[in-house]
């Protein structure tokens, strides 16, 4: 069960029809998506709604990035978030919809909300009428003992005791960005949206990748593979999630974006695996266990998560196009033609 509580109105927006230009000119009669932080999902979401005739702008942190993104037709401004420009702020005035995709980091917390006031200042009495901060279900607490389906509780303006319960600096930093976030909105007279994701794969970042790249895993990454559960999500199911947002407001603030399946992810490399010497039978693949003979397999039963995707599907009508790894996995490797794609 999630909890949590719309306040304010959302106004219903309608899909303009005109098509996107390499540099497109701000009209009234056209929804305006500025995603801070063009990321993974950033630039999937992008894409999504350039091809429904969009304005999208965004922001990204070096130049052969920027170049990438203009080149698929966006309005793109290289950003410090830690010095954000002043003039770049003023221009989400513009802007009717705004998604928040930069992480907190630790000693710094949230380097955008560090600025509050130049955002608030910058959007007050602008255009907007949605805004979405992506964050993590790191910040969920977890029942130990039965290992049951997560609960999503959330602080309400009463300012009661939260129940969340992260544990890692980086989940209570996305806590509390949630929380600031939350509370901008609301000064600005809208509802947030607060998106919790499982763990993002998708074409050129998941587990077949990994496989036919060779990669040595991080030590995160090796952590995690003797959990029983992590829960996970592709790219394409977040952004549909986002989409039945924009054009049917929720009842409710925060939901958890996350498919049927928390599946171990040791089994998840294995299946990945699998698929790769099925389509390339003579492909020479390094055992995955040659390169991480010196992590102890045991298990740490405080970072296991089951997390229940129920009121995602019933308030926002997401029906999953990949419910589990075995899908979306099927899926990236069907699109790959070679592996040297991938390199």
């Amino acid at each position: 069960m999630e909890i949590g509580q719309i306040r304010g109105s959302a106004i219903p927006i309608h899909r303009g029809h005109v098509s996107l230009s390499r540099t497109p000119t701000l009209s009234c009669s056209r929804k305006r998506m500025f995603i801070l932080g063009m990321g993974f999902v950033g630039q999937s979401f992008a894409r999504k709604l350039h091809n429904q005739g969009w304005v999208v702008s965004g922001t990204c942190r070096t130049l052969v990035k920027k170049k990438q993104l203009q080149d698929m037709g966006f309005r793109v401004h290289l950003f410090d978030a830690n010095h954000p420009e002043l003039s770049i702020l003023r221009l989400l005035k513009n802007y009717t919809h705004f998604l928040v995709s930069v992480p907190p980091t630790v000693g710094i917390g949230d380097p955008m909300l560090q600025h509050e006031e130049l955002i608030r200042s910058s959007l007050v009495n602008g255009d907007l009428q949605w805004l979405c901060y992506l964050s993590s279900t790191k910040t969920l607490s977890v029942w130990q003992a039965s290992m049951e389906t997560v609960t999503v509780n959330w602080w309400m303006r009463s300012k009661r005791v939260c129940p969340t319960n992260p544990e890692s600096e980086l989940a209570k930093l996305r806590l509390t960005s949630e929380e600031g976030w939350s509370n901008l909105a609301h000064n600005l007279g809208i509802s947030p949206l607060l998106f919790r994701l499982g763990g993002i794969y998708g074409p050129g970042r998941s587990a077949v990748d990994t496989i036919i790249k060779q990669k040595s895993l991080s030590e995160g990454q090796k952590r995690r593979k003797y959990r029983k559960y992590t829960s996970r999500v592709h790219v394409d199911d977040i952004c549909q999630a986002l989409m039945a947002t924009i054009y049917a407001p929720p009842p409710r603030e925060v939901y958890n974006i996350v498919d049927d399946d928390p599946a171990p992810r040791e089994e998840v490399f294995e299946y990945a695996r699998k698929l790769v010497e099925k389509k390339w039978p003579g492909l020479n693949l390094q055992p995955l266990e040659q390169k991480e003979c010196s992590v102890v397999k045991t298990r740490n039963p405080r970072g296991e998560k089951r997390v229940s995707n129920a009121r995602m599907k019933k308030e926002l009508g997401v029906q999953l196009l990949y419910p589990d790894y075995i899908s979306g996995l099927q899926s990236i490797i069907d699109q790959i033609e070679s592996p040297f794609q991938c390199y």
